[in-house]
Formats: structure tokens, C-alpha cells, sequence
């Protein structure tokens, strides 16, 4: 049976129709009763698991409750979802192509391959391209007062020297790394293109709008904006350390913020894998106050190379 069917034919038993026009807001008594039961079977799953787990193997009904259950599920899902105006079918739809696109590892494979691997400058001149492999060295600068580090790439300094720019020692001078595991993970960083990290601009003048619009300083500023966003609810949270995911209100906010660049085409399970990558190699880093870190846009990775003792 298809949603569809189903929610047309669950809707002929509703004792408590809704006469609303599309487009009203969803009030009244009909859509409480709809939302009350929709809570009211929850709880009625949620008992016949204690039952099962008072009486054990002896509970034999378990199964057909736990079926019948659902099912009641189902119908005030279906309920709440016709007298909002809603396709079963379209939400389950939408659903499945959320949780693929954050979890289903063959998915994100495939938008890999449409946007080039992950790769946005493919097909441009090698010299408006991000650098495939990069070798960072992160190092503190001495009596600098306040804690302050450089970056280099091959011996020379790219950017100025960072302090965290705070009034307390949270490591945010470490933070250049996240637009290097977005060059990495992504395949996009603005602030990259824009030279500030690099020996120079990487920005793709073959192509005068996606020099404005994808390269631009507007595209580099929201990345900053988003790289201090993450920082915040970071912080908030260990740093993620031991971390297995990030918030979905998080990604949801960073896709509507790119929903009008390239990297749009990113799935949030790309950006989760960016978070976490990101501060997976900042904790090593600052923990260590510097290191070596290893850039590969091909292999997709960001790695701390191991100190050699002595």
C-alpha cells in the first residue's frame, strides 16, 4: 500500500474532520484531538515496552501490541499531516532524502560526483585551483605577551600572527585550520581563494561572475561568519571532543546561510564531517600548543603528523 492510499483511506474513518481552507492557520479542536492522540499512542508504545520488560519472554502479545501500536501511530500521523494540507507520500519522501543526505554513505558519494568530487575549480586553470597537498606548520610566536601563533606553508608565513582576539585563552587563534578542512571536506573555502592563507589568490578569473559571487569577499566573510557560528556552539559543547555528530538545527542554519553558493551542493552529512574533522585536528593542535598538519583535497583529509620524540 502507498502512503498515499493509506492516508486517503485513514482519513474516511476521522470522526473529528477539519473544515479549513488552505493557507488558515492549523486551530481549533479537530487538529488538538489529531496532536493529543498522536502523543497519547506514544505513551501507549512506551508501556507495552515496560510491560515487556516486567514480565519477559512470558509477555507473548508483545509483538501483536507493538504492531497494533504503530499502527494507531500511523493513523494520527497520517490524521495530523491531512488536516495540515500534507502528503504522506511527500514527507516521507523529503525524509528519506534528509537522512541520506547526512547519513547514507553511498549518497554522499554520489553529490560527490556531481560537484566534481568535491572539487568546485575543476576544469580551471591550474594556477585558479586550491592546491591538492599542503604541509602546515603551526608554532608559537615567543614573547608575543599575550599567546599568539603563525601559520607556514614551506617556510614561509602565510597571514598574520593570531591571538585568539578574546579576553580569555580559548584557542580561536588555532582557527584558520576549519577553512582547511572546508578546502579538504568541501571543496570550498572563499578565504583560501582569497589569499589571506595562501602564497597567492587561487580566485578563478576565467569565470568573471564566479570570481564575484563564489570567490568574492561577501563568500569569504560568510565563511568567517560561519567559522566563528561553529566555534560558539563548539564551545558550548567540550569541543567536541568524542564527538559522533553535531545539532541538525546547526547544519540546517549553515545550509540556509549557503543555500545561494556552490557549496549548496554539500549535503549536511559533508558539513558534519567538516565540524567534526575540523575540530578533531584544532583540539590535537591546540593541546600540543602547534604541529604539523597534513592537507589532502584529493583524499579528502586533514591530519596532525605525529611529533617524532627526542
Amino acid at each position: 500500500m502507498e502512503f498515499r492510499e493509506y492516508q486517503l483511506s485513514a482519513l474516511r474513518t476521522d470522526q473529528m474532520p477539519a473544515e479549513r481552507t488552505v493557507g488558515d492557520p492549523p486551530t481549533g479542536p479537530e487538529i488538538m484531538m489529531s496532536l493529543l492522540g498522536l502523543a497519547g499512542e506514544a505513551g501507549e508504545l512506551l508501556s507495552e515496552f515496560k510491560k515487556c520488560l516486567r514480565d519477559g519472554p512470558s509477555y507473548k502479545l508483545f509483538n501483536e501490541r507493538i504492531g497494533e501500536e504503530l499502527g494507531d501511530l500511523l493513523w494520527y500521523l497520517s490524521n495530523v499531516a491531512s488536516k495540515l494540507g500534507l502528503d504522506l507520500d511527500k514527507i516521507a519522501s523529503d525524509n528519506l532524502a534528509k537522512c541520506r543526505s547526512r547519513w547514507d554513505e553511498h549518497g554522499g558519494r554520489q553529490l560527490a560526483l556531481l560537484n566534481g568530487g568535491h572539487s568546485f575549480d575543476e576544469g580551471y586553470p591550474p594556477e585558479q585551483r586550491l592546491p591538492r597537498k599542503m604541509e602546515l606548520v603551526i608554532r608559537p610566536l615567543e614573547g608575543q605577551g599575550r599567546p599568539k601563533i603563525q601559520v607556514l606553508i614551506e617556510g614561509n608565513q602565510v597571514g598574520d600572527g593570531l591571538t585568539d582576539n578574546a579576553y580569555t585563552d580559548d584557542g580561536y587563534r588555532f582557527h584558520d585550520i576549519f577553512h582547511f578542512v572546508y578546502a579538504a571536506v568541501l571543496g570550498w573555502s572563499p578565504v583560501l581563494r582569497s589569499g589571506k592563507l595562501l602564497d597567492r589568490k587561487r580566485k578563478r578569473k576565467a569565470d568573471p561572475l564566479v570570481d564575484e559571487v563564489e570567490d568574492g569577499a561577501r563568500a569569504a566573510a560568510l565563511e568567517e561568519g560561519i567559522s566563528a557560528m561553529i566555534f560558539g556552539y563548539a564551545e558550548e559543547n567540550d569541543f567536541l571532543k568524542g564527538a559522533k555528530g553535531v545539532r541538525s538545527d546547526l547544519l540546517r542554519t549553515i545550509k540556509m546561510m549557503t543555500a545561494h553558493l556552490e557549496v549548496s551542493r554539500c549535503s549536511a552529512g559533508d558539513w558534519e564531517k567538516a565540524i567534526l574533522m575540523g575540530f578533531d585536528v584544532w583540539n590535537q593542535i591546540r593541546d600540543q600548543n602547534g604541529g604539523t598538519v597534513l592537507v589532502d583535497l584529493d583524499a579528502r583529509t586533514v591530519t596532525v603528523k605525529p611529533e617524532v620524540a627526542g
